[in-house]
């Protein structure tokens, strides 16, 4: 690591053990979203890490930025989650695609933390397959109005700027889609219900829905039909924080298992001395280690402008699968108590199943990797 990259390591970890960490459990609880540490971590600069300095950002690199939603999932997998889709999911493409209009009027707060966005592509019969989406946008003059129901949107019911994807050409499916930035405080817009999750339940996941939605032409993001390849562009980019996520479960599992395997006893001896769990412990770290030089390979890609979309896909694959696994081991070397909210790694196994899912199921993820190295499969 650089100098820089160990300062922001040694700041957000700092912050994630004495200011994330301890309320985690009850979060997780009463599925409480974090309003008060979001305004603290935008304090820090880290809801808009990798936006230049000229528009609110910090102008970090993506190693920095793996870095802070690694340190915070550690602590808090549903406060790293939301702090990701901001960075990768609605900075990102305001940065790539956004007209300089755009950049002034909501990359800036967006990146300034002074508003949190969210990103809404599934619909109820649309997920890994976007093309088959039926939210509709219609053009009327200077005008287009939006109708149609989003699924599984993080932090729906808080934020202030959603980037929505709709159809407004049905005839060329996927290249007939188009993405707008949706204002939450406009009539039109409604938030429906909140899911019940298995994981990061205090990352707020609801349904919206617009009903005669009227926006402006200058809150399209790109141009009419483009909205699939900004979609793509931003997932693809977004897998890295999704990657980084499920590397700090993992580490958090591996912290708890070495602390409690050295404290617990059984047979007279620490359960760390029984080669069983040595096995499983030396398993963990070494995985754990793998997925994070892996991400950082995607990081350092992307940070020299080259291909990186191989590189991101096997992280998230990877990664999240590494997360499950580790969150499982962490589970048994606990035994009963692992199984009981006393300790934390019942969390941890629960919020790391959502990791092989949201942006890009793994199988999906195992179709770009093979489409990236074989070419597309006709």
């Amino acid at each position: 690591m650089t100098e820089e990259q160990m300062m922001v390591r040694d700041t957000v970890r700092n912050f994630a053990e004495t200011e994330v960490a301890p309320g985690a459990a009850e979060r997780d609880e009463h599925e409480i979203y974090p309003a008060d540490l979001i305004k603290k971590l935008a304090d820090l600069g880290f809801l808009g890490v990798t936006v230049p300095e000229e528009f609110g950002g910090s102008g970090l690199d993506m190693i920095s930025y793996s870095i802070i939603i690694e340190e915070l999932a550690r602590a808090d997998a549903s406060c790293s989650i939301i702090v990701s889709v901001n960075n990768s999911l609605v900075c990102y493409p305001l940065e790539v695609f956004g007209s300089p209009e755009q950049k002034e009027r909501f990359l800036k707060p967006l990146a300034a933390g002074k508003w949190v966005g969210a990103f809404a592509l599934s619909e109820p019969e649309s997920g890994s397959d976007a093309g088959a989406m039926k939210c509709s946008a219609v053009r009327d003059g200077d005008h287009y109005v939006l109708n149609g129901v989003k699924n599984f949107i993080t932090t729906g019911s808080h934020a202030d700027i959603i980037i929505v994807f709709t159809m407004t050409d049905p005839s060329k499916g996927s290249r007939g889609t188009t993405a707008f930035l949706v204002d939450t405080k406009r009539a039109g817009f409604s938030v429906g219900k909140k899911e019940k999750k298995l994981g990061i339940r205090s990352s707020d996941t609801v349904q919206i829905m617009l009903n005669d939605y009227k926006t402006d032409v200058s809150e399209r993001l790109g141009e009419e039909g483009s909205g699939f390849k900004i979609a793509l562009t931003t997932l693809n980019s977004g897998r890295i924080g999704v990657a980084s996520q499920a590397l700090g479960i993992a580490q958090a599992s591996l912290d708890e298992s070495i602390k409690y395997s050295a404290e617990r006893r059984q047979f007279g001896k620490p359960i760390g001395s029984f080669q069983a769990t040595r096995y499983k412990i030396a398993r963990m770290a070494m995985e754990i280690e793998a997925g994070r030089l892996l991400i950082y390979k995607a990081c350092a890609n992307k940070d020299r402008h080259e291909p990186f979309i191989k590189e991101a896909a096997m992280a998230k694959l990877f990664c999240s699968e590494v997360a499950v696994r580790s969150s499982l081991e962490a589970v048994q070397i606990h035994g009963g108590y692992g199984y009981i909210k006393e300790y934390p790694v019942e969390r941890f196994m629960r919020d790391s199943k959502i990791t092989t899912i949201y942006e890009g199921t793994n199988e999906v993820m195992h179709m770009i990797i093979a489409e990236q190295l074989m070419g597309r499969a006709e």
